[in-house]
């Protein structure tokens, strides 16, 4: 006899006594109303048959994966989108109780509100915005899952799959902006070029031993330049400048 005593002591000891990771919250119902407060971490106390663990709801970040969604972008592209959600519980009782999978609402809410927004852009904003498209996104999701008791950390659009013929019109518009950039860069050389040699030479001008010295250099230069030799015969510009001044006799 006593050791059947024992028995449903032992029983009804481990009934009642549950360990809850530091993770986890328990949602405790008693009589089928639930109790206000989650139980946990740790060691809780249960009266048999009479309290009952609802759910155990976890408190860590959950990472959600949005599958490719069809998207129609304000300038009429299709694209098939996918991204990542994540979201932790805040509020155990709020998840259980008002909700009743709080997990497949989330991503249902997470699919639709990423058609939506998405929708709203062109498809040059969502590929330079991305940031600015995820901060609003986790916005809106946020605000909708409050009174689930979830808290939205961060949305992240993952991959945006194009279509080929898009792809192969981005790749033409983007070589068309190389070549742009090209002939620009290569036209404002040019204008520096020429800036540096018309202040030289205005320089050189106003200076007859800067223009002689210049002139000697090049002499230097074409002498020494293809290992050849080159002989030169120098010819004052004093005698150039007398040739410039004679004029053509009248008959």
């Amino acid at each position: 006899m006593l050791v059947l005593l024992l028995i449903v002591i032992l029983l009804l000891i481990s009934s009642a006594v549950r360990i809850i990771p530091e993770y986890q919250r328990a949602i405790v119902f008693r009589l089928g109303r639930a109790l206000n407060v989650p139980k946990g971490p740790g060691i809780i106390f249960l009266i048999p048959g009479v309290d009952r663990i609802e759910a155990r709801v976890s408190t860590r970040i959950v990472t959600m994966d949005i599958d490719p969604q069809d998207v129609i972008t304000r300038d009429n592209i299709s694209l098939k989108v996918n991204a990542v959600v994540y979201f932790k519980v805040v509020d155990s009782m709020k998840a259980v109780i008002n909700v009743e999978n709080y997990l497949y609402a989330t991503a249902q809410l997470s699919q639709t509100h990423l058609r939506s927004v998405l929708g709203e852009h062109s498809l040059d904003e969502l590929l330079a915005e991305r940031d600015k498209i995820n901060l609003h996104l986790q916005r809106i999701l946020d605000q909708n899952t409050d009174s689930w008791g979830i808290k939205v950390v961060a949305v992240e659009v993952k991959h945006v799959d194009l279509p080929p013929d898009q792809q192969r019109a981005m790749a033409r518009q983007a070589e068309a902006e190389r070549e742009r950039r090209a002939k620009v860069i290569a036209a404002e050389g040019e204008f520096q070029a020429a800036q540096t040699l018309k202040n030289a030479a205005d320089l050189i001008s106003n200076n007859s031993t800067a223009l002689q010295l210049r002139y000697l250099q090049t002499m230097a230069d074409m002498a020494t330049s293809n290992n050849a030799k080159t002989l030169f015969f120098p010819i004052p510009i004093d005698l150039l400048e007398a040739f410039q001044n004679m004029k053509p006799r009248k008959e």
